[in-house]
């Protein structure tokens, strides 16, 4: 717990770092977008190697009769510009391939292509998921609020005719979907890989063992927890989840008298999840090296990560209907 809270706080000194560079960004964005982190930052868990992960998504507006972005195309360049400049400033590595997923969404996007074939090839899946489960503003949190806003109300949108038992099942749905993504991409890839790449590909999967699941997981138990005790999920409990880190979401079921039969569960989650994050904070060659030497226990202890999740879920769940639901 104390190691967790630590990274906490140094990366958000580290934000806030950030933001102090980038105030012409923000007042490109004004109101009219915003942007946030994901990734290790978006969870307040960085590590000194830690990249940035970062998405631009703009409100929209009626133009001469048609929807469109409120941030300009060429404004929303310029916010880049302002983006790359600030990092390699304060030594944050460049953002990853390139930056060629420093993209600009606008909310429609997100909310239009919920379920569309084309939601993961335009990362409009990852980027609205995300927005839920392990985002952080940067820059234009009153635009970040109101995008969280609506992208709920695509979620929620039969809640009123349900509301005193509404089953999250569209977004629960969608959780599972983006996990099971990131679970084939990370094959796919591995299929591709040259020999000599092979061993970043296996420590990707001991990240994605650990880090996503807990992204994806940790939400599902939340919603699971809420709709025990409430007996509903409110659009509102829905924004209070996305406030909270994985691991604070956690936290919050250890909170909860009601659910002391997970507590040891949940405790150990966190330990294991705190010494997965020490074992990554160091540099790559020598990450690669120590992986090498323990690659078959390390693995293992991946394996008993992902047990444990299920363990929590499955002893939270019972035979909850909404468990039910998740599970089948």
């Amino acid at each position: 717990m104390e190691y967790l809270s630590a990274r906490k706080t140094k990366t958000e000194s580290r934000i806030a770092q950030l933001k102090n560079e980038l105030e012409n960004a923000a007042a490109k964005l004004g109101s009219k977008a915003c942007v946030y982190a994901t990734g290790s930052f978006g969870r307040l868990e960085a590590g000194s190697k830690s990249d940035l992960d970062l998405f631009i998504v703009s409100k929209i507006a009626e133009v001469d009769g048609a929807v469109t972005s409120q941030l300009r195309h060429l404004d929303a360049i310029l916010v880049k510009a302002d983006l790359i400049s600030a990092i390699r400033k304060l030594g944050i590595p460049d953002f990853d391939a390139d930056g060629k997923y420093l993209d600009h969404y606008s909310v429609k996007q997100f909310t239009d292509s919920i379920g569309s074939p084309d939601d993961d090839a335009n990362n409009t899946l990852t980027g609205r998921l995300l927005l839920f489960l392990e985002s952080r503003p940067l820059l234009g949190e009153e635009a970040y609020s109101d995008i969280i806003d609506d992208v709920i109300a695509s979620y929620w949108r039969d809640y009123e005719d349900h509301a005193e038992k509404f089953m999250p099942a569209y977004l629960a749905n969608d959780i599972l979907r983006l996990w099971r993504t990131f679970c084939v991409n990370y094959e796919a890839r591995t299929v591709r890989d040259p020999i000599d790449k092979k061993i970043e590909g296996k420590i990707k999967n001991y990240k994605l063992k650990h880090s996503r699941m807990l992204t994806c997981y940790s939400a599902l138990l939340y919603l699971l927890g809420v709709f025990i005790l409430e007996g509903t999920v409110t659009p509102g409990r829905a924004k209070e989840m996305t406030q909270l880190t994985p691991t604070g979401r956690l936290r919050w079921l250890l909170d909860q008298n009601d659910f002391a039969e997970v507590h040891s569960t949940v405790n150990m989650l966190l330990d294991k999840y705190a010494e997965f994050l020490k074992r990554t904070d160091q540099p790559k060659a020598k990450l690669i090296a120590e992986f090498e030497e323990n690659s078959a226990r390390w693995m293992t202890e991946s394996y008993e990560f992902g047990d444990l999740m299920f363990d929590a879920l499955s002893k939270l769940g019972g035979s909850n209907r909404f468990y039910r639901l998740i599970v089948v």
